[in-house]
């Protein structure tokens, strides 16, 4: 990653590629695909969101960097949840930059990534090298950037991974007025662009402020990468516990705004022992399950860049569509004030006359009121025409129908096929989880539980049996049984935990799927 930021950035250009044999390995043909999505983006999609002013409306362009970085997690919560004692847990050791207490300590955002050389990067610094996939925070101020850094460190895990840590949501005032940058628009912009959110809450912090509920709502559209956490989960007895988990439900339910009832994931991620005998087995089955979906990760980035693509082609179809409608119904002459302002109140009627005459999926569309704010600070009479010079007279519009229809279905035949257990092997163990005691990253576990990273690399194996079963119980098992009784531990060592099914990648799809009643309740220039 540090090569990558700061090397030469000669190097970080597209070489010229032929497609790998289908009998190459996967990480050649990953990273083939990898480089002709930068390429597709930059020769395809960038001349139309340059000409359409995507990014005033929407996300940032991209760049080549953010198709190559390894994949990001975001870790987000209310302060003093455990976010940053997630990622030493996970690393086995401590990072540069890294603070913990009961009190709000993350006052920044941090990009934990890899680094031989161990230090901290200014976030002023970060955005402005060469290849850096943070470039377009640049936009975000000083304000922001003088609380933003990267944090380097030599843990064989961040070749696989980076991990976003981010400032508590504080409530009230705090959240509003003493930041002094847009917090939630700052973590939008990291959600469109990473893997896997992680929302943390533990036992004690159960209640949703206005502030975090303004947070969660903003991954709307991202909603297959958020995982909940309940952390710290063995400082409640199982009674407890059970009266915790029912109340956590109840308030995402009045934020998530959608039909099905969302996955949380209860743990205690730390160095310690779990403290509860009781619910240890629960926890360490959960814990897995977690550290499984991680683990997954590093084999799917390519799958998900894929995916991320066609998500931002669609949107950018309706986009296009929409932009080229509020051009033409623009008078030619004068009237433009007017006319203007008569678009703009009937917005959602605009809306639903380009779905309905574009054959779009309501789905594609951009939401309603961020699209009105946008655009009554533009000029329509501005705006491209699909039939246009600056669109190339629907040439551009047809170049991106054919790399949906053609091009990223055929870069799809090149994405590694069978079970991500199977890359297990690349990721190692921290080595300073034994290292020497004098070494800076080094501390101390509690002989009943092993080091964090052990345990990442025990999710590894776990997945490669049916029933959870690891090959190497005595090394990769340990971490599920810390604090177990022994009776809950069979005879071979393993904990005595029910079945999981093992796991799988699921198949992306490129087709569209006709509007359901819910999305036409949802979409309001869908309705009448």
């Amino acid at each position: 990653m540090e090569e990558m930021l700061f090397g030469n950035p000669t190097r970080g250009r597209i070489p010229p590629s032929t497609p790998p044999p289908h009998s190459a390995p996967d990480g050649e043909k990953k990273d083939y695909v990898l480089r002709e999505l930068a390429k597709v983006y930059s020769t395809v999609f960038k001349p139309i969101e340059e000409a359409t002013k995507f990014d005033v409306f929407y996300s940032s362009l991209l760049n080549e960097a953010e198709f190559r970085t390894p994949p990001m997690v975001l870790l987000v919560g209310p302060y003093s949840v455990g976010k940053t004692t997630f990622i030493h847990y996970l690393l086995g050791r401590s990072f540069p930059g890294e603070r913990v207490g009961p009190e709000p300590t993350t006052d920044r955002f941090v990009a934990v990534m890899y680094g031989e050389d161990e230090r901290t990067i200014p976030g002023n610094a970060l955005t402005v090298a060469p290849n850096s996939p943070f470039r377009a925070l640049q936009r975000e101020g000083n304000h922001f950037l003088s609380r933003f850094e990267g944090s380097m460190c030599d843990s064989p895990l961040l070749e696989h991974l980076t991990l976003i840590d981010t400032p508590g949501v504080l409530s009230g005032e705090k959240q509003r007025v003493a930041r002094l940058y847009d917090f939630d628009v700052v973590v939008q912009w990291f959600a469109e662009r990473v893997d896997l959110i992680i929302l943390l809450f533990d036992p004690f912090k159960l209640d949703i402020s206005d502030e975090l509920m303004s947070v969660i709502k903003g991954f709307k559209g991202h909603e297959d990468k958020v995982r909940v956490v309940l952390n710290k989960a063995d400082q409640v007895s199982q009674q407890q516990l059970m009266r915790v988990y029912g109340a956590l439900m109840w308030s995402l339910g009045k934020v998530l705004e959608t039909p099905e009832v969302c996955r949380v994931y209860v743990g205690s991620f730390h160095d310690e022992e779990l403290q509860d005998p009781d619910t240890a087995p629960l926890l360490a089955a959960e814990m897995a399950d977690l550290l499984a979906d991680l683990r997954d990760l590093p084999h799917q980035s390519a799958l998900r860049r894929v995916n991320e693509l066609v998500k931002r082609a669609r949107l950018l179809k309706a986009h296009v569509y929409l932009l080229d409608h509020l051009k033409e119904r623009m008078p030619a002459v004068y009237g433009f004030d007017r006319k203007k302002k008569e678009l703009i109140d009937t917005m959602p009627a605009q809306f639903r006359a380009v779905c309905r005459a574009r054959g779009l999926s309501p789905g594609d569309f951009p939401d309603i009121k961020r699209f009105t704010q946008v655009a009554q600070e533009l000029d329509f009479s501005a705006f491209p025409k699909v039939s246009g010079a600056r669109l190339r007279k629907g040439k551009a519009l047809d170049d991106l129908d054919r790399t949906l229809a053609e091009t990223i279905p055929a870069l799809m035949e090149y994405l590694p096929r069978g079970n991500a257990s199977q890359q297990a092997s690349e990721i190692e163990p921290s080595p300073h989880s034994n290292a020497d005691p004098h070494h800076p990253g080094h501390h101390h576990h509690h002989p009943s539980r092993p080091s964090e990273t052990t345990a990442y690399a025990a999710a590894s194996s776990t997945a490669r049996h049916p029933n959870g079963a690891a090959d190497r119980p005595s090394e990769h098992h340990a971490h599920l049984h810390h604090g177990v009784p022994q009776d809950a531990v069979g005879p071979d060592g393993r904990p005595t935990l029910p079945p999981r099914p093992p796991v799988t990648a699921q198949p992306a799809t490129l087709s569209d799927s006709p509007p359901t009643a819910l999305a036409v309740a949802q979409d309001p220039y869908l309705k009448g």
